[in-house]
């Protein structure tokens, strides 16, 4: 059975996020990488490529190679990066010390971004949703980069939409983003069977809030990450216990 009080909580805290004034986003630990992803009227290509790092290496990591980058080339502007060579960018990436798990492919993924700026977007990022498009449009314009999928391209759109309060045409086709913390969340909050495909997650979201599915997103993830743990949950902690059936199956509700 479908528990929806739980769902509408999340929903509730994904309005508020959206409603909210746009605020300076913690993408890392260091304030001056997350300075530069936060400029997107700068260096919006910035935010872009460390999206496209973000994948199967800690987010923290992923989102600081723009910066580190950065450091070791003396700035970020876009004719400086798209200068560089794909081997210039390979080194830059793997010495001293490697920046990414997958130096070689992600190496090529930032090198072939940088191209496509370059060649559709006039050499700004921004252009990719300076028009105001449709939620579709600007996840499948994601989806166009070199190694991003689903869940980077919706989690790309999702942060525009939602943090940098970028304005869309609509928010149907922006997903939440399935990944360890919200497959728990999910599975406990009895929104989903156990071991459910990402498919069924997605399409459980979307018949939660058609309208914006991605509202659940954040958090979902909040939750996962900072209460609702694979192993000694802190029901307790939670603002879900009272709406969350497997807080009270274990009796921790109160």
């Amino acid at each position: 059975m479908m528990h929806t009080g739980a769902a509408d909580i999340l929903i509730q805290q994904g309005k508020k996020l959206f409603e909210a004034p746009k605020r300076f986003l913690k993408f890392t630990n260091n304030e001056k990488a997350d300075s530069l992803l936060n400029d997107l009227e700068s260096f919006p290509h910035a935010y872009v490529l460390a999206c496209i790092m973000d994948r199967q290496i800690p987010a923290e990591r992923a989102w600081i190679i723009p910066y580190r980058i950065s450091e070791k080339i003396g700035g970020f502007q876009f004719p400086k990066i798209h200068a560089l060579t794909q081997e210039q960018i390979r080194s830059l990436m793997a010495e001293p010390d490697p920046l990414h798990r997958f130096v070689d492919e992600m190496s090529l993924n930032f090198y072939e971004a940088v191209s496509l700026i370059a060649d559709r977007y006039a050499g700004s990022a921004a252009n990719i949703w300076a028009d105001k498009p449709s939620s579709a449009e600007l996840v499948y314009r994601f989806l166009e980069f070199r190694g991003v999928g689903q869940k980077i391209g919706t989690m790309a759109a999702n942060i525009l939409a939602r943090d940098f309060k970028v304005p869309l045409k609509d928010y149907y086709s922006i997903d939440i983003s399935v990944d360890i913390q919200v497959r728990r969340v999910f599975e406990r909050l009895e929104l989903v069977e156990p071991a459910s495909s990402v498919e069924r997650i997605i399409y459980r979201a979307r018949s939660l809030h058609p309208e914006f599915p991605g509202l659940l997103d954040f958090p979902t993830w909040e939750v996962g990450r900072n209460w609702c743990r694979p192993s000694s949950p802190n029901c307790a902690g939670c603002y879900l216990q009272r709406a969350c059936p497997s807080a009270h199956k274990h009796g921790e509700a109160k």
